[in-house]
């Protein structure tokens, strides 16, 4: 058996500190390095990358609305060419940075309200999906499971990989509890790990209301500004190589 564990990183801006990327480099398998828009500076952004590439971690763009002030966690209803064109632009920055550090962008997740908007939002998914077609088909990209977006992506010719969330808690449908609700992000890591292990070993996941529901998964995911964070990932990480899991990049470099 073998999985990916990302994390969403790059999110600091200016003097704003969020999260400790360096340490989070040291246990993750892929990077999910925000572009700019909803989190990010040049500078961080480049930071990102050339500590991703010193550790053999696969960088990903993590590309959301151009929403600085809500840290891209507000939906915005923006016409598909625009989305298509601001989608591709993050990328091509990123791509930048990655380059000056000596590997590349390897895959492409979206971030926050676009991730969760274009599970069901048919036109932001497309739109989506035609920017990584545009920019480069060979990008695998990283979504939920059972999304539009996953779905329209494979229509495309898209190499699609689902993921699963170590830290956020799911509705009996398999999305995402929102973080508006209490209890949308868990905290305890040792809780966390198990639940990991549950996926990676069994592809499930349990929900809010105890059910059981299907969470076929690639890749993990923990949130790199979640406190404790990086306890968080170390011990996921610890948990699934105990059951003899292989943490590996789903991207990797030949892709």
């Amino acid at each position: 058996m073998q999985i990916d564990l990302n994390a969403d990183l790059g999110e600091s801006f200016g003097r704003w500190t969020l999260g400790d990327d360096d340490a989070m480099l040291e246990v993750v398998t892929s990077a999910n390095v925000a572009c700019g828009f909803h989190a990010g500076d040049a500078s961080v952004l480049r930071h990102s990358c050339e500590g991703a590439a010193q550790r053999g971690v696969a960088i990903g763009a993590q590309v959301g609305y151009r929403d600085l002030a809500g840290f891209g966690r507000r939906f915005i209803d923006i016409a598909p060419a625009e989305l298509t064109d601001d989608v591709i632009y993050q990328i091509g920055a990123l791509e930048g940075f990655a380059k000056v550090a000596g590997t590349r962008v390897r895959y492409v997740k979206p971030h926050g309200a676009l991730y969760n908007a274009i599970v069901h939002h048919e036109e932001q998914a497309a739109a989506v999906v035609d920017a990584v077609v545009q920019y480069d088909r060979t990008l695998p990209v990283l979504g939920l499971p059972g999304s539009a977006w996953l779905r329209l992506a494979e229509e495309a010719g898209l190499t699609t990989v689902g993921e699963a969330f170590a830290d956020r808690a799911y509705t009996p449908e398999g999305t995402l509890v929102s973080r508006r609700e209490a209890g949308a992000v868990l905290h305890d890591p040792a809780e966390i790990a198990q639940r990991c292990v549950r996926i990676a070993t069994q592809g499930e996941v349990v929900a809010v209301d105890g059910s059981v529901v299907p969470a076929p998964a690639g890749s993990l995911c923990v949130h790199g500004d979640s406190p404790g964070a990086v306890e968080i990932a170390r011990q996921v990480r610890a948990a699934l190589e105990q059951v003899k899991v292989d943490l590996t990049p789903f991207a990797q470099e030949s892709a």
